[in-house]
């Protein structure tokens, strides 16, 4: 059993459900669309007091398992209008679980700010934020560190989160408590901002109790022992995700100069140094960490600690979706350059992804020529400080796209897509267009599948069988990175999750639940107005070829829905999947 809290900000009052058995498997992101969906969200401000802010985690959380401590941060998003969840690594997802804490809504906004403190005995205290409000996340976390001690982990709502920017996110503490795990996509950090929260605080503890705990510690030990001996997983925690960077430029779909070119060099004319394999020589040589675990127990440890020429660290993590857009996208040729930008983001709380897009856009009006990092550095400043253009600029790509009527903005439903160009990387690009969450290659990335010669029905249908997987993943807690042993090993998971919370549940209810997941955030959107012309691409990828490949985009959002609903109602059929649950206010 676990405990599930419901603190009305407003009141201050706090409500305690007991949550057992399957409960605790529908977790993270079906929690939150689930949740959003029966209250009848879809068409509520969601810069209004009545959109919660919902923290889920998974049936492991707090255990050692590998992986498997992801927390879910949920909302109707103010970037996109639509369904959102946005997940992090980190310790506090471990942390509520240690407390015996499933999940967290915020509820309604608070008049003033305030700092949540949740103990080890799931007790909830407020305390005062002004003294925290208008610093930067790391030194936020200092100061509650000052406050709450070290035996804790952190949840931050950064400046721009304070002010209501649209690329803030919610920040939340590694495993040696930096700040710098971000929940990042879709606005989550403006709506916490909206409530006036400045922090969650969550003391760690033990490990918590479990159904069958003797069965949940031989499922680890069984995961670990898969993970040891993956050859991805194994490549994954020598290079990390910069690794991807290499892949990526390799095979022409790297974002180069605001989606202009697939490439940033010809790697057997010049070394790539925006890829995993020189910044990992680089790193070592500098005495940096090669390869780190953001979250308790992982064993992948696909993150890194970044170091300067001096050996003192720059950042943690530098991982690929910032190289691609923070980097390449703008035209930066140096990983130096790109971490220091890293670390102002970080200290922001606010997405790489969306910052990236966000200055290409810029650079593409003319503003600044590509590769100009001072100027860069400069329009973080603006962002730091909440300038009028600072304001502007945290609005995210799609908003200053219009502002200074840009025609080349890559966003999908307002929303910057992530470093893999949908002209080369067709089953991701596919995955972006069509997913409720907006251009978000975690909902379903598979960016080395070969595509020539395929279908848009037969790449739908890879899009969609990974969408469904990495669904369920962030549905009960996983990290998407050990897909290549949790998705062929569903008997061992779900073996571990009926250990842990005492249910007796078929190996494929892991399919069930990614494919219920998918339904529902479908049909939020749908009552949130969203229609098939919101999956297109844009137009300059369907236009322009793209080098050197000269690939155009040749996947349209009318043929895309229609053979996913095709898949998804065969799907539904096979896996004997719920009906979509009442939407109804209650």
């Amino acid at each position: 059993m676990r405990t599930y809290l419901h603190i009305d900000l407003a009141t201050r009052d706090i409500k305690r459900e007991t949550w057992e058995g399957e409960q605790l498997a529908r977790a993270g992101r079906y929690h939150i669309a689930k949740t959003l969906y029966e209250r009848g969200l879809a068409t509520v401000d969601p810069l209004s007091p009545e959109n919660p802010l919902i923290f889920s985690v998974g049936p492991f959380a707090g255990s050692n398992m590998s992986n498997a401590n992801r927390i879910s941060v949920g909302c109707k998003s103010p970037l996109t209008g639509g369904i959102k969840e946005a997940n992090a690594g980190g310790t506090f997802g471990f942390a509520m679980g240690q407390s015996e804490i499933c999940g967290i809504n915020l509820e309604n906004a608070s008049d003033d700010w305030v700092v949540i403190y949740i103990t080890k005995e799931g007790e909830v205290t407020f305390h005062d934020a002004a003294k925290y409000l208008g610093h930067g996340v790391i030194e936020t976390a200092a100061l509650l560190h000052d406050d709450f001690g070290e035996k804790v982990s952190l949840g931050i709502c950064g400046p721009v989160g304070e002010y209501g920017g649209l690329m803030s996110g919610v920040s939340f503490s590694d495993p040696e408590g930096r700040p710098v795990r971000i929940a990042a996509r879709g606005g989550v950090g403006a709506v916490m901002g909206l409530k006036k929260v400045k922090a969650l605080v969550c003391d760690k503890h033990k490990l918590p109790t479990f159904h069958d705990r003797k069965g949940v510690m031989q499922g680890v030990k069984e995961y670990t022992a898969k993970l040891r001996v993956d050859e991805k997983v194994i490549s994954m925690g020598e290079y990390g995700t910069a690794l991807v960077a290499d892949v990526m430029n390799g095979m022409g779909g790297l974002p180069t100069r605001n989606f202009s070119s697939g490439r940033l060099v010809d790697a057997s004319k010049e070394r790539m140094r925006m890829g995993g394999d020189f910044i990992r020589e680089q790193n070592i040589e500098r005495g940096g960490v090669p390869t780190h675990a953001c979250m308790p127990g992982c064993m992948i440890k696909c993150s890194n600690i970044y170091a300067g020429k001096d050996g003192e660290e720059i950042v943690s993590p530098l991982e690929y979706e910032t190289i691609g857009l923070l980097g390449t996208n703008c035209g930066i040729t140096d990983p130096d350059d790109v971490a220091r930008l890293n670390m102002t983001a970080n200290d922001l709380g606010i997405d790489t992804i969306e910052l990236g897009a966000t200055l290409g856009v810029l650079m593409e009006a003319g503003e600044a020529e590509f590769g100009d990092v001072p100027f860069m550095e400069a329009a973080l400043e603006d962002i730091r400080t909440g300038t009028e253009r600072g304001k502007l600029l945290a609005q995210g790509t799609a908003r200053v796209a219009e502002k200074y009527q840009v025609r080349r903005a890559p966003v999908i439903k307002k929303q910057a897509i992530s470093a893999y160009d949908p002209r080369v990387i067709e089953v991701t690009g596919i995955s972006m267009m069509s997913t409720a969450q907006g251009a978000d290659h975690t909902t379903g990335n598979i960016p080395t599948h070969e595509c020539d010669g395929q279908t848009t029905e037969q790449l739908v249908a890879e899009s969609m069988n990974v969408q469904m997987l990495c669904a369920a993943a962030d549905s009960v807690g996983l990290c998407l990175f050990g897909r290549t042993v949790t998705n062929i090993n569903l008997d061992l998971i779900m073996s571990a999750v009926n250990n842990a919370v005492g249910t007796d549940l078929a190996p494929d209810f892991f399919k069930q639940l990614g494919v219920e997941t998918i339904k529902i955030e479908e049909a939020f959107n749908r009552d949130a107005g969203f229609e098939t012309d919101d999956d297109e691409l844009p137009a300059f990828f369907y236009d322009e070829a793209l080098e050197p490949t000269g690939k155009k985009a040749r996947h349209h959002a009318k043929e895309v829905q229609e053979f996913r609903a095709a898949w998804l109602e065969k799907a539904g059929a096979d896996l004997a999947v719920n009906p979509l649950p009442e939407n109804s206010v209650y």
